[in-house]
């Protein structure tokens, strides 16, 4: 019964989504990946009242409450984002940010887990597991399947990574350079105003947007004090929301 009611739930949010955007001409593509989840519910909150489905990329880090993003705590938060259509892809399990290809694969170092800050060269078959296990986790906690999509942590990529990728399946995904919204940087030179004005002149039609659920290096938070009046004022701007899976260059990617 439980199994029905959340399939039945699902299936509500994604023929919502699809009305949401049957009409989006113009559209934008609203990306967060995992971070501290701080301001994860303020997020979802702000989402929801503005009838935006964005992209997720999971990866499993650190948390504010001690935990992890992908850990049991979070499990109900990520149950209802997917109830509500939206799309979800990899991170890779311990943020692995990619530093070199060397003879035996690549070498990465990991900001999470047990090697953190530890640089460890992966062959093709341990990338490619780094990619599914938060494909496998986010079906555990939700019963659907991911995106074959994936981001490279810091966005650092090379031909062998993304051949490794591709090679079990993954699709990258990165973002514009106007889709790059500035969560990351410092707020004494940066503050939310200056980022909030420079996307709202700067991103068009068909850029990628990324940000973050909870910067920890960030003084002022940017979400949800950028997040709601960027969605307000790029729609006055005549845009509209969509997900990846409705990108161009993404609808045909499959799940994992």
């Amino acid at each position: 019964m439980r199994r029905g009611v959340s399939l039945a739930v699902w299936l509500l949010g994604a023929c919502i989504a699809g009305a949401a955007h049957a009409g989006c001409g113009r559209p934008v593509y609203l990306s967060f990946d995992t971070g501290h989840m701080g301001v994860a519910p303020l997020v979802a909150e702000v989402l929801a009242r503005q009838n935006v489905r964005a992209s997720f990329f999971l990866s499993n880090e650190k948390t504010l409450t001690g935990g992890h993003s992908l850990d049991d705590q979070w499990a109900a938060w990520w149950q209802a984002r997917a109830a509500e259509g939206h799309v979800f892809g990899s991170h890779t399990w311990d943020h692995d940010v990619w530093l070199a290809d060397q003879p035996g694969g690549l070498r990465v170092r990991p900001t999470q887990g047990p090697q953190a800050g530890r640089a460890r060269v992966l062959d093709d078959a341990a990338y490619c597991a780094e990619l599914q296990r938060p494909a496998d986790r986010f079906k555990a906690m939700t019963g659907r399947p991911m995106q074959a999509l994936f981001r490279a942590p810091a966005g650092r990529t090379s031909p062998a990574l993304l051949k490794a990728a591709a090679q079990c399946g993954w699709t990258h995904v990165g973002w514009s350079p106007a889709g790059f919204l500035g969560d990351e940087l410092p707020s004494d030179r940066y503050p939310n105003a200056t980022l909030l004005q420079r996307a709202l002149r700067d991103v068009k039609a068909g850029d990628v947007l990324v940000a973050h659920l909870g910067i920890w290096s960030r003084q002022d938070a940017w979400a949800p004090a950028v997040l709601e009046p960027l969605i307000v004022g790029l729609k006055a701007r005549g845009l509209c929301f969509a997900t990846l899976a409705e990108h161009p260059a993404y609808r045909a990617v499959g799940t994992r």
